[in-house]
């Protein structure tokens, strides 16, 4: 129960890794939303875990107001904030890629750690206390070609989590990122292109320990970073990526 007593706000929470976290986090204790899109698969989830769902644009400013108001009016507090809600664009050369797929890759995985950081910051600057934790990428690290736009917004989410923690931290805010490899998500064929037997090869021939990532994976790295047991840590970008940025 190392999350016993926080409340915690996870986007894109439905599926993939922010489901894991999730997961994990009300395992562990946490009052925990589960805020996604796609509402019906956030309501579902919510309840198998015992928390609560929310439907949320996270590149709209009065969307993530309502979610934050929703986990306040139900919890009281946000100790824990998760922005794991991310999109990417389809495999192109850079130029290739259209103005709304650009457009929409930096809302989403940019734009809403700004809105978040908006509306929860002042509040958690209020309690003197707080985590945040940005799910960045490996792609803002070690950038694979074709991908150019997603590795930028993964880029500038590790550079904002460093910002942040440096200007948060005298308010007992702490600022985090993990840094995944590709994993069985949504995600995944986007990120190869196509999904065949000798594209997997290919990909997971950069992955030294040989295996995609899993939502386990993730929880755990967030899980740490998230509790008590990191009140030393912030402003770090955790690779959990079995050695791809090696």
């Amino acid at each position: 129960m190392r999350l016993n007593g926080k409340s915690a706000i996870v986007t894109g929470a439905a599926s993939g890794f922010g489901q894991g976290i999730a997961t994990e986090f009300a395992k562990q204790g946490a009052d925990v939303l589960v805020a996604d899109i796609n509402a019906e698969a956030a309501e579902a989830h919510a309840k198998k875990i015992k928390g609560i769902a929310h439907k949320v644009d996270v590149s709209d400013n009065m969307s993530v107001k309502d979610m934050v108001n929703h986990a306040l009016s139900e919890f009281g507090k946000i100790d824990i904030l998760v922005n794991n809600a991310g999109i990417t664009h389809v495999k192109a050369p850079l130029e290739q890629v259209s103005e709304e797929e650009f457009d929409r890759v930096i809302s989403v995985n940019a734009k809403s750690v700004y809105l978040t950081a908006k509306h929860i910051v002042p509040m958690m600057k209020q309690a003197k206390k707080g985590s945040i934790l940005n799910v960045a990428s490996t792609a803002g690290i070690s950038p694979r070609a074709n991908l150019n736009w997603y590795n930028a917004s993964k880029g500038w989410m590790i550079t904002a989590t460093k910002t942040m923690a440096v200007e948060l931290a005298p308010f007992g805010i702490r600022t985090n990122a993990i840094c995944p490899v590709a994993g069985e998500t949504p995600l995944l064929k986007s990120f190869m292109g196509e999904d065949t037997p000798e594209i997997r090869e290919k990909f997971l021939a950069t992955i030294p320990i040989g295996r995609f990532s899993t939502p386990q994976d993730m929880a755990n790295a967030a899980l740490f970073l998230c509790s008590d047991e990191a009140s030393m840590i912030t402003g770090v970008a955790l690779e959990v990526d079995g050695g791809r940025c090696i």
